[in-house]
């Protein structure tokens, strides 16, 4: 497919649910449950209330069959298999799968709890399915960036429409994005830059791409982070991101994939913290003078003051003023102004020049 994108940084923004998310707005953060819930629909539950504790914005879980996801001899990545033994990607995600009716109660619970409630469905045919839960936004996987057909069926939720670039090289990315285009997604894409390793260190995580992907394709963008650390959520929003997704998990000790690299509870609550901070540390970029600078700049600004003691009607040289801090008279950059005109009264030494005095 011709790669036929701009090249306009996104100035647009995006509602999912209840927030506007984009430039201007504060970071949006995902607490990723992911399969951490490990099959168990309590845990999902409580997953869903650390989230709201945490101050997340949405809760996000995988929505799979292991049957349509992977074949029986589908093998693990490392990370897979160092907390579940080694076995096929099928037979580990079988213990994770959750039914369509329990997705349906965890989403009236993210409803009644006031967050926003999110899948990543892994498979074409499962799209509509998992937009009967009511979602405020569909998510595809790094891995599903060239499932077209995945893509065209998420593209037509007609919903916002987030998508992972994990170990995607840039024409799978502009491929997928000019796709998504051509299905009538514009206004409603969000790129996320990610490191596909579990877990990614903190000087693998290459943030200044989450500008380039802006740069590049003209979208909304974040970072979906696979790091073990909570302040790369500060770094991320300095970089540019307008979302975030980040794992949890209730126990990292718990047998599963993903528990090892995803952050506990307090550690969410400490990353979003630090993203929000981040947030308000960046302000909205004017340069200028704030308010709370005034203070500090009326005591310390130097301005025009005498050098010596100056007589009425005599004309000013510049040897006749100097600049100092004071409390009053004409700001030090005026002072080629005031040389050459007279004086329209006596002046002490060190007493600020104004233009009253001057003729």
């Amino acid at each position: 497919m011709a790669d036929t994108l701009t090249s306009d940084t996104a100035t647009t923004t995006i509602q999912i649910g209840q927030r506007r998310v984009g430039p201007g707005q504060s970071v949006f953060v995902i607490a990723e449950a992911g399969v951490n819930h490990n099959g168990d629909e309590s845990t999902a539950l409580k997953m869903i209330d650390a989230a709201v504790a945490g101050g997340a914005d949405a809760i996000k879980f995988q929505y799979f069959s292991a049957e349509l996801l992977t074949t029986d001899d589908a093998p693990t990545a490392r990370y897979q298999t160092q907390s579940t033994g080694k076995r096929s990607q099928r037979a580990i995600l079988r213990e994770l799968e959750l039914s369509h009716a329990t997705f349906d109660r965890l989403a009236n619970a993210c409803r009644v709890r006031g967050i926003e409630f999110i899948v990543t469905p892994f498979a074409a045919s499962s799209v509509v399915d998992a937009c009967r839960l009511g979602l405020s936004a569909v998510k595809v996987a790094s891995t599903d960036l060239i499932d077209h057909e995945l893509l065209t069926n998420a593209a037509g939720a007609h919903l916002p429409l987030i998508v992972s670039t994990g170990a995607a090289h840039q024409h799978e990315i502009a491929e997928a994005v000019t796709l998504l285009r051509h299905a009538g997604v514009r206004e409603r894409l969000i790129l996320l830059h990610c490191i596909s390793a579990y877990p990614a260190r903190v000087e693998q995580a290459n943030l200044g791409a989450i500008q380039q992907l802006a740069n590049r394709f003209g979208c909304v963008t974040g970072f979906s982070d696979h790091t073990k650390s909570t302040m790369t959520s500060a770094m991320a929003v300095c970089a540019g991101a307008h979302i975030l997704e980040k794992h949890f998990t209730l126990d990292r000790t718990a047998n599963g994939p993903d528990h090892a690299m995803s952050l506990e509870p307090s550690e969410l609550a400490e990353y979003i913290r630090l993203a929000r901070l981040a947030d308000e540390a960046l302000g909205i970029g004017d340069v200028g003078v704030s308010a709370v600078e005034m203070e500090v700049r009326q005591a310390s600004r130097k301005r025009i003051v005498a050098a010596r003691e100056i007589k009425a009607g005599e004309t000013i040289s510049k040897g006749m003023l100097t600049v100092k801090r004071a409390a009053t008279g004409l700001e030090a950059n005026q002072l080629p102004s005031v040389v050459g005109r007279r004086a329209l009264q006596d002046m002490l030494a060190d007493e600020p020049v104004s233009l009253e005095l001057l003729l």
